[in-house]
């Protein structure tokens, strides 16, 4: 394979002293093992307090404001903290051709003395002594006897031939772990003079040629390649001495290495030439930020599910695993594809992107509940995708997952009687409902529900301790990352602390406090009510899903019935909900915005499908984000 000369390392600056003792140096830790990063959504924190009503006549809130600053980030769910996909459009090689002459200076400047002598014998336990009739001739055995011991497996036999035997044993040892060697070759090449060499204190400059066996993973399964390349080292003739060393560094193992970073076989994903639609039309046509994101990860980033054969790069990489720039070796080329389909709906995608073209900063996901499938990403807010990424408080719509909690214990039923104060004080923080709104005692906790009257639910949390966190993971899919087929990238779109208790597991109850959520997250909570069992979403047929348990019969018929009531004679009544449709309104205040962040779930089990939509610094859920999911769901036939 051919390739590219580049830079050399410097080399340690100053000569050894003759004079020096002859022992080894201290030991150089080995490279630390890499750990990939993570795609991790960033939650904002704190706790709300006292705040006026907030004016409005359909979504009852609570009146405390969302201390945590607003989040709408698409790096996190786009693999913000991950590896980003190991491959570019433009292929880079690993630069493989060390100009030798450059390193012999630096490194000869350097050079240590360390000769410690067998007892009874002349033959050295580090470096050697070697036998030819020139320096060159002596140059080229040193090498020889340090590429065969490293050839056969003996890095410490190899380490010792350097003046840094830990340091060079460590960097040999970490080059056969990461790469997963297989066979392996090392030979001379040539050899020459290195600047600086004199008859008293000559340095050989030795280039060599490599070819090693690598692969991305152990086992006889795993993809495998061939690497071939060359590099140099210098041997030297200690002063005063008979005795030569290859003088170490790290990039003698490979060009361009240091003591930061190592080699690794990873994996290429395959490549894509058009990401598709469920239908075959190019996703891009849609000009949907969101879709076009997506299309660009998936055609660098092809799911392994689809069939398609990943390629093999040697990088370097940073201690944190983390590869170098414009620093990858290709071994293997990566299968490509003509097209790669989703699940995204040529029915589903238009309306829900004529709904959100009804207010400015407005985003909508549709759900299949019976699969999972993603039908519709739609945004109207610039270049953002909150539809995915958006990481802000997902208010009153967090109560369907709160009764589930209370349905489960068996603290409640749609009919017990649950009163909702218009104050209510938790750990020295008041809770003032909308507009002083108050439900008496004995109303049924389906009204609550419906009116969405915060204060039933703020009352309940000595019975939520832990539960919240417990129930959206447990029955709902959420607490977890989702894999939702974008390539290897998994996010969390769904954040409840498990810890909360007090004054903030109130405020989660009716969905603020230091809970975040996306759209993509409250849509699967109707789609999981619709349909009593989690399907996680995916956005390519063949992607992994993770499982949850099925809600109770009994919770979810109850969570039904309620969801109903808020269509019938709660907050979204009267937006022209048809009459199997089931939702659930919120409105979240969020620090720093003038209005409060408007949202509606809903789904309509005769059309197989949940929606979710979010309005950003909008109004109360029944006015902005409402309609926006009653015209959708009156656009789309199923």
């Amino acid at each position: 394979m051919p390739v590219l000369p580049g830079p050399v390392l410097p080399g340690p600056a100053g000569p050894a002293d003759p004079g020096t003792a002859p022992t080894p140096p201290p030991p150089m830790p080995p490279a630390a093992a890499p750990s990939p990063s993570e795609a991790e959504q960033a939650e904002p924190g704190g706790q709300g307090g006292h705040a006026a009503s907030a004016r409005g006549p359909k979504e009852r809130r609570g009146a405390p404001r969302h201390a945590g600053q607003t989040v709408y980030a698409t790096s996190g769910v786009y693999g913000a903290h991950a590896a980003p996909p190991r491959r570019s459009t433009r292929r880079r090689g690993l630069i493989l051709l060390v100009t030798s002459g450059v390193l012999a200076v630096a490194v000869v400047a350097a050079l240590l003395v360390l000769v410690v002598f067998k007892p009874g014998s002349s033959t050295p336990a580090y470096g050697m002594v070697p036998t030819g009739s020139t320096a060159q001739q002596d140059g080229e055995q040193v090498a020889a006897a340090f590429l065969t011991a490293w050839e056969s497996g003996d890095l410490a036999k190899a380490g010792n031939y350097t003046n840094h035997p830990a340091a060079a044993t460590a960097a040999l040892t970490s080059y056969a772990k990461y790469l997963n060697l297989g066979n392996f070759s090392a030979a001379a090449a040539s050899v020459k003079d290195a600047p600086g060499s004199t008859a008293a204190q000559p340095s050989e400059s030795v280039t060599f040629a490599v070819r090693a066996s690598v692969a991305a993973a152990a086992g006889k399964s795993a993809l495998r390649g061939t690497w071939a390349y060359h590099s140099s080292l210098v041997a030297y003739q200690q002063a005063k001495s008979t005795v030569w060393f290859v003088a170490w560094q790290p990039d003698v193992v490979a060009p361009n290495l240091t003591s930061a970073t190592h080699l690794a076989a990873v994996e290429v994903p395959p490549t894509v030439s058009m990401v598709t639609d469920a239908n075959g039309q190019n996703l891009t046509r849609y000009k949907d930020p969101g879709l076009n994101t997506i299309a660009g990860l998936l055609k660098n980033s092809a799911p392994a599910s689809s069939g398609a054969k990943p390629g093999l790069d040697v990088e370097i990489e940073t201690s944190a695993g983390k590869p170098v720039p414009n620093l990858q070796a290709p071994l293997v080329a990566p299968g490509s594809y003509p097209t790669l389909s989703t699940t995204i709906s040529q029915k589903a995608e238009p309306a829900a992107q004529a709904a959100v073209a009804m207010h400015d900063k407005s985003s909508m996901i549709v759900i299949q509940p019976s699969t999972g499938q993603i039908l519709a990403i739609a945004n109207n807010a610039g270049q953002n995708d909150f539809a995915l990424t958006a990481q802000v408080a997902p208010g009153s719509t967090m109560k369907v997952i709160t009764s589930a909690a209370l349905l489960n214990a068996g603290v409640l039923t749609p009919q017990s009687p649950v009163a909702c104060p218009s104050a209510y004080t938790v750990t020295g923080i008041t809770y003032h409902n909308d507009q002083g709104e108050t439900l008496p005692a004995g109303t049924p906790f389906s009204t609550d529900f419906a009116q969405s009257c915060n204060n039933a639910f703020t009352t309940q949390w000595p019975h939520l301790s832990g539960k919240l966190a417990s129930t959206a993971k447990d029955y709902f899919g959420l607490n977890q990352k989702w894999n939702i087929g974008i390539g290897g990238l998994s996010a969390s779109y769904f954040n409840a602390p498990a810890s909360a208790s007090g004054s903030e597991l109130a405020q989660e109850a009716f969905g603020e406090g230091s809970l975040v959520a996306s759209p993509i997250a409250m849509a699967s909570v109707a789609a999981t009510v619709a349909t009593g069992t989690f399907k996680q979403p995916i956005l390519t047929p063949k992607a992994a899903q993770v499982t949850a348990k099925p809600l109770p019969a009994a919770t979810d018929a109850a969570l039904k019935e309620m969801m109903r009531d808020v269509v019938t004679s709660g907050t979204a009544a009267g937006l022209g909900f048809g009459p199997t449709v089931y939702a659930k309104t919120g409105t979240a205040d969020i620090q720093g915005q003038d209005q409060p962040n408007s949202w509606l779930i809903a789904f309509d089990p005769t059309k197989d499908v949940a929606v979710a939509c979010l309005v950003v610094n909008a109004g109360y859920g029944a006015q902005f984000a409402g309609p926006e999911v009653s015209a959708f769901l009156n656009a789309y036939s199923g």
